[in-house]
């Protein structure tokens, strides 16, 4: 019984072209070749389903872009040793173990931040910043003198207030009253 062979094992470029991938207009998969006036596809870009499928179904001249192993084979896509997919792999790790370190010190900042209530320096301690009390404004009555004689035998003197307004002014005034 034959077996199937892969048209990838069969591709041979006779003549390869000197076009620069990069200055052809396109995407990863199709570019369009100035020179040859040629599509140019590259079978790195595609899955080995697809890239078969082009090579048997194409019709004419094909002109392909391809990377080949010492044993002949293509890579493709979907190959598991491609270097496409230890790119891959190694940009999901990467990604995987940034995450991780970044919701490690995150963590570990709320933790740091919610759990005293003073940031330290050292031996020294400073408080958060608490907010400044607003000043009060107004005027003070004034208080009656306080008694400081002792001698007891002399009339108690009692001051009298009267206060009045004279226009926008407030005037208080005191009488010496003897009981």
């Amino acid at each position: 019984m034959a077996r199937f062979d892969s048209p990838l094992n069969n591709i041979n470029i006779a003549s390869p072209c000197s076009a620069d991938w990069n200055e052809m207009y396109g995407d990863d998969r199709k570019r369009f070749c100035g020179d040859c006036k040629l599509n140019v596809y590259n079978l790195s870009g595609m899955t080995q389903d697809e890239a078969e499928s082009l090579i048997t179904n194409a019709e004419g001249r094909l002109c392909v872009r391809l990377y080949k192993r010492e044993d002949g084979s293509v890579i493709t896509q979907d190959c598991p040793v491609g270097w496409a997919k230890v790119k891959q792999r190694t940009r999901i790790y990467a990604t995987a173990v940034a995450s991780l370190l970044i919701t490690m010190f995150s963590g570990i900042l709320l933790v740091g931040m919610f759990s005293k209530k003073g940031t330290s320096i050292g031996k020294l301690l400073i408080p958060f910043s608490t907010p400044t009390p607003q000043p009060l404004m107004g005027a003070i009555p004034p208080q009656p003198p306080k008694n400081t004689n002792s001698n007891s035998s002399q009339p108690k003197k009692t001051m009298q207030q009267t206060s009045f307004e004279l226009g926008k002014m407030r005037v208080i005034a005191q009488a010496d009253k003897d009981s």
